[in-house]
């Protein structure tokens, strides 16, 4: 039987700001490495043994799940829509119904898509381990051997017989909240407590047994959303009728902390949750001064920093710092001590208060054809810079507030404006009157760049009427 990888990526933390906003969280980012921390999982969880993934995400997010998994060649099983969150236990339970429609019995190996696991290996070897117990009808929870105290995740405490260093999964005796700095430290010291990671494997009869017995309230509405479901493009959309009556819940208050036949599987070969900017300096490996630095950050003097600046067009420079993450990106920056760097969720808060798009979005936009960014915007004009993937294709449009002049700076655009089209090629430019009814498509093989010039008396991404769409998407939709 292979083991069916289910990726819950439908978060929008804010821990990682300005890097992980709303529009565009952490699990899409390129925080370690040179692939995405949802690359990296799906890269994880493949190979000799394991079904294509299943992935649960968001309706904003569809795009780029596609996008992003077949940059690394993987192709989904299956990727679910959420019509909103609702925490975990509706999305885990949502995707054993769904697999329970071919085989109850299918192994499920529910993952946050956030996380780093250094050693892949080790991290399936372990997974190999809680098999047999998961085939037999446990539910089996994986804890992370602690390395220190830490507050910031949840603790399991093994029964009295488990021991941590078991190679095979232990009884588990309960979940333990957040505790604070003391607690920890005795949880540590006293050696029978794991870290939570939020990784599960049981089958999916036996997860829906659980629901059944311990969750009938959230069982019902998701099994009408999932009984109810619509396709299109390949994404599969629960319900939104059923499912805005799904109690939100986490699977372990709804399940694990009132199911009997849990157990654990000790896990100690490197794992972190990403959970703040002290966590990614400790992972991407400081130097010899504590420093870490991006290709564009510079660290004269200075110890124990993070120094990480996210665009080619601005130099972080840091002179004399002591543990101090300094953060930029093309349209924010964030400085505080490494102490303090968990506090970045009341910086989004503040923000938001202000009605800043700082907040929740990016300069770029990404969008089912590629992405945009805004280079320079005045009160009746815009300037952007339009990347459109290969084969890919904006809508048949018109706007009515706006006119738009394009120029091509790479590779060939073709062009519809009133039912005529044209090839429009590098340092060639066309314009669309306002009203015009429009389409941009790149028929090459290499991506396509031009610069957009706006103008008109209302720039907004809602100033559109769509008459076509390979993409499915309702009026209004922007892009």
């Amino acid at each position: 039987m292979h083991i069916h990888p289910v990726l819950l990526c439908g978060g929008s933390g804010t821990r990682l700001w300005p890097l992980s906003r709303q529009s565009y969280p952490k699990q899409f980012s390129r925080l370690i490495g040179d692939e995405s921390l949802f690359q990296q999982a799906a890269r994880r969880l493949c190979g000799p043994g394991y079904a294509a993934p299943v992935v649960v995400t968001g309706n904003d997010f569809r795009f780029i799940v596609t996008e992003q998994l077949a940059a690394v060649e993987i192709a989904p099983q299956a990727i679910l829509i959420e019509p909103d969150g609702r925490n975990t236990a509706p999305a885990v339970l949502a995707a054993a119904l769904v697999l329970a429609q071919s085989n109850a019995d299918a192994l499920m190996l529910v993952a946050p898509s956030d996380h780093v696991v250094p050693d892949a290996q080790a991290f399936r070897a372990a997974v190999a381990a809680a098999v047999p117990r998961a085939r037999a009808g446990d539910l089996v929870t994986f804890g992370i051997v602690p390395t220190r105290p830490e507050t910031g995740y949840g603790y399991l405490e093994l029964a009295a017989d488990g021991r941590i260093d078991a190679d095979d999964p232990q009884r588990l005796a309960r979940f333990v909240e957040k505790p604070d700095a003391e607690r920890a430290a005795a949880m540590v010291a006293a050696g029978n407590f794991l870290w939570n990671a939020g990784i599960f494997l049981f089958t999916a009869r036996t997860l829906i047994d659980a629901f059944r017995a311990h969750a009938p309230d959230i069982l019902a509405p998701v099994e009408t959303s999932v009984a109810e479901a619509t396709t299109d493009l390949g994404f599969t959309r629960f319900a939104p009728e059923p499912w805005a009556r799904v109690p939100s819940n986490s699977i372990d208050y709804a399940i694990m902390e009132k199911a009997s036949n849990l157990a654990v599987m000790p896990y100690r070969a490197g794992w972190s949750d990403l959970g703040g900017w002290e966590a990614v300096w400790q992972e991407t490996g400081p130097d010899g001064a504590g420093n870490v630095c991006s290709e564009h950050a510079t660290a004269i003097d200075c110890e124990g920093s993070l120094l990480r600046s996210e665009s080619e067009r601005i130099e972080l420079v840091g002179i004399g710092l002591k543990d101090i993450v300094a953060i930029a990106t093309a349209d924010a920056v964030l400085v505080a001590p490494k102490s303090e760097s968990q506090r970045v969720k009341e910086a989004v808060t503040a923000l938001q208060l202000a009605d800043r798009r700082q907040a929740t979005t990016f300069p770029i936009d990404h969008r089912p054809w590629g992405w945009f960014e805004s280079l320079a915007i005045g009160p009746r004009f815009q300037v952007k810079r339009i990347v459109v993937h290969p084969g890919a294709a904006l809508s048949l449009q018109s706007h009515h507030h706006r006119s738009e002049h394009w120029i091509v700076v790479e590779g060939t655009a073709k062009v519809t404006i009133d039912g005529e089209t044209r090839l429009v090629t590098e340092n060639q430019s066309v314009y669309v009157p306002l009203g015009s009814i429009h389409r941009m498509e790149n028929p090459g093989k290499v991506a396509m760049v031009l610069i957009e010039v706006q103008t008109g008396s209302y720039l907004g991404e809602d100033d559109i009427t769509r008459y076509e769409d390979v993409y499915a998407r309702g009026q209004g939709a922007k892009g």
